[in-house]
């Protein structure tokens, strides 16, 4: 019993570090904008539990499998998409992504070369897709399933180009 309080008490004081070290990374920034993963995240493992389910009666055993793959799949889906989060302040992109291998990345906005997205025919309809920063040196961040990719790419276009122009803040500065 003891060991488990231990255990209980260690992971609340790691939860207790993060949450500080979150905020000390952004302590002086203000988050301009927040991109999230789509729900469409879910529908991989949904399908495979719905076959899983309908292969159930012929296939028996290996039904059961499938079903359960899809449940453990859905569990790690739900989890990503609750705990991935894109920020975007007004020096950089902090991305957090993934469950249970959690990746994080902190990109300068002054270091990204490209940022663009993608979106296949059903990501259009659902208004979801993948976005990719590549930044210093040729480096890569590509995030699959991002709710509104379109607008982020636009917010970070926009913070990029009035962190070049700092004096030029709406196109509208009056000429003497």
């Amino acid at each position: 019993m003891s060991l488990l309080k231990n255990s209980a008490c260690s992971l609340s004081y790691i939860k207790e570090y993060m949450n500080q070290i979150n905020n000390e990374i952004i302590k002086n920034e203000r988050i301009i904008y927040r991109a999230k993963c789509h729900w469409a995240i879910l529908l991989g493992p949904v399908l495979v539990i719905i076959i899983g389910c309908l292969a159930l009666k012929s296939q028996g055993y290996h039904a059961m499998v499938l079903i359960v793959f899809g449940l453990i799949w859905g569990t790690f889906s739900y989890i990503r998409l609750y705990k991935s989060e894109i920020r975007l302040t007004g020096n950089k992109i902090l991305v957090d992504i993934g469950f249970p291998l959690k990746k994080s990345y902190d990109i300068l906005l002054n270091e990204i070369m490209i940022i663009d997205f993608y979106q296949p025919s059903l990501g259009s309809m659902l208004n979801f897709g993948k976005i990719i920063i590549v930044y210093k040196s040729k480096k890569q961040c590509a995030v699959r399933f991002i709710s509104c990719p379109a607008e982020l790419v636009k917010e970070v276009q926009q913070q990029i180009i009035a962190l070049k122009n700092p004096g030029n803040n709406s196109g509208n500065t009056p000429i003497n």
